[in-house]
């Protein structure tokens, strides 16, 4: 007999009274039920928006639950219902199982999901590993019903399902987002400016928080549905009338600095109105005044600091631009992924941190979400990378589970990259910006040539990772800071190199070929020497060795920086 059984009826008034006779479960037993449009005719100028809405929820009267979703004025349009009803499924059980749909279903990207994300859940329970077995069965009969367009895979390596709002929360990510909400609800209230700093690692889900934090500013202005009040979440208090008023009008942005949507900051710049909350994610990559890379954008920047500051202060920086343009901002930050003289100097966002700590505005996340090597991999990486500058030589550490090799030629870690992404998808090659890019002006021109390895840059900057033939490229810094991938290949390129005697790293500025990561900065008078350089590329081979998801494969240039890595990684040889 099957786990469970999916049953699908006509979402109307007379299909679910008849259904409801057809099973004393239908009334009293712990279900999971899909609401969809299922390609319902509506009037044209309504079905775009409407058609494709889907809603996931979970309740133990489903009759009821749905006889209540048909007088809800904003669920007539729907159309179809689908009810999985599992033989041994417990309350914990359908709580998990919605979560994971709505997951699922938004990162599908067809439809628009309904629900609001404050009930996704990842509470554990009694033999859960056998029960998620059962979801991806549901999941293929829903596939078969044409529910689903993608595979798990498709899905889970998509950007829209990394990066949607419908995301079970690690406990710290939870109390931060719980805390800022309070405060934020507290200074609207008293009708007082505040700063935010959100403060965590690579991999620990800022980005997440910035999204779902979004959503959930959103749901609490918009949504009062009755259908939703039972749900067992530490957000439903606040859904309150008050705070729904208090944020009545309120205009809220998401500020991206990453380089394929740098264009949001330039956006808030030039808006005309200003916004009560500003979300900044990755605002260490903020700018201050440098040389930007063309003319234009020097020019833009130095227009916009004139319209938002009545002439053009050299010492005004794109954070003076996010706190001149909103009440309250929340920024989400990590001082060691500056990687270019351009990003707002550490100075300032110590100063950052430091009064939103005074305002009890200060929230620090640790949990490990992206690097399945545990919570000690991205400190591990940033001891090897400090060499016998961190105090003491890093200690050999070892990660069970995690794919983490030292390879002696860079063709075979290529081979096992594709191996990977054959199997994984989402395994790319990065490396640091060593060699020159030969292939901006010429397409034929071979940029990385290490032993029998002819290798190129990056063809795009923007959504490389999901680019046509970057499997067979090489990634910069600036292809995936702020991105995940299931297998990192990581060229340490000769920029960046060992002195054995000394125990130290130092860094090779004619092997570095980044300009911007190398400028010095006339306009305010700030020269960059050694061990700034030093500084940021270390930055740059930290953020690129906490990108794998699965693993990280590693090949270093230099022989005595590649006998230091030998010491720290395992060899490939010997997996």
């Amino acid at each position: 007999m099957a786990l469970f059984r999916i049953e699908r009826l006509p979402f109307e008034h007379d299909a679910v009274n008849t259904w409801m006779l057809l099973d004393p479960r239908h009334a009293n037993w712990p279900v999971v039920y899909i609401l969809d449009g299922d390609g319902r005719e509506l009037p044209s100028q309504r079905k775009d928006a409407l058609a494709r809405d889907v809603y996931v929820g979970e309740t133990v009267n489903a009759a009821a639950r749905i006889r209540r979703h048909l007088a809800a004025e904003e669920k007539k349009h729907l159309r179809t219902v689908r009810v999985v009803v599992g033989h041994t499924f417990n309350k914990s059980v359908c709580l998990d199982l919605e979560a994971y749909l709505i997951r699922m279903l938004a990162g599908d990207g067809v439809y628009k999901v309904l629900n609001r994300n404050d009930g996704v859940t990842e509470a554990e329970y009694y033999d859960r590993a056998a029960y998620q077995g059962a979801f991806r069965e549901v999941f293929e009969r829903l596939k078969e019903d044409k529910l689903f367009t993608r595979t798990v895979p498709q899905i889970e390596n998509s950007d829209l399902f990394k990066l949607s709002p419908f995301k079970a929360l690690t406990p710290d990510q939870a109390i931060a987002v719980e805390d800022i909400l309070r405060g934020l609800f507290a200074d609207v209230e008293a009708d007082r400016r505040s700063t935010i700093v959100v403060q965590g690692d690579p991999g620990t889900g800022k980005t997440v928080v910035a999204i779902y934090m979004l959503k959930l500013l959103v749901d609490i202005a918009t949504k009062a549905s009755p259908d939703d009040m039972d749900r067992d979440s530490m957000f439903s208090a606040f859904f309150t009338d008050a705070n729904r008023e208090a944020l009545a009008r309120t205009r809220l942005g998401l500020v991206v600095p990453q380089q394929s949507l740098r264009k949001s900051i330039t956006k808030v710049g030039e808006s005309a109105e200003a916004f009560d909350v500003l979300v900044v994610d990755e605002a260490h990559r903020l700018n201050q005044r440098a040389n930007q890379p063309s003319a234009a954008q020097n020019k833009k920047f130095e227009l916009i600091t004139q319209a938002l500051f009545g002439a053009d202060d050299l010492t005004k920086t794109q954070l003076d631009w996010i706190a001149a343009k909103s009440k309250h901002q929340i920024f989400l930050l990590d001082p060691a992924q500056s990687i270019r003289p351009a990003d707002v100097p550490s100075e300032l966002l110590d100063h950052l941190v430091a009064t939103a700590t005074a305002q009890s505005r200060h929230h620090r996340l640790t949990s490990q979400m992206r690097v399945h090597a545990g919570s000690d991999y991205v400190g591990y990486i940033r001891r090897i990378l400090l060499g016998a500058e961190g105090g003491a030589a890093a200690a050999r550490q070892h990660f069970p589970g995690y794919n983490f090799r030292l390879f002696a030629r860079v063709a075979d870690m290529h081979a096992e990259i594709r191996r990977q992404d054959a199997q994984h998808g989402l395994a790319r090659l990065v490396a640091g910006y060593a060699w020159p890019w030969l292939t901006k002006q010429d397409k034929s021109a071979i940029d990385i040539a290490i032993d029998d390895a002819r290798l190129r840059w990056n063809n795009t900057q923007t959504d490389w990772i999901a680019s046509r033939g970057s499997l067979e490229e090489v990634g910069s810094v600036h292809t995936v800071q702020g991105y995940d991938l299931n297998y990192a290949g990581v060229i340490v390129g000769p920029d960046l190199r060992y002195d054995a005697a000394a125990g130290r790293l130092f860094v090779a500025r004619g092997s570095y070929f980044d300009k911007k990561g190398k400028e010095n900065n006339p306009r305010l008078g700030r020269k960059y020497g050694d061990e700034d350089l030093l500084r940021f590329v270390r930055n740059v081979y930290a953020v690129l060795l906490t990108r794998g998801v699965r693993g990280t494969f590693v090949y270093v240039c230099d022989p005595a920086l590649r006998a230091y890595f030998a010491g720290l990684v395992p060899s490939a040889e010997g997996w």
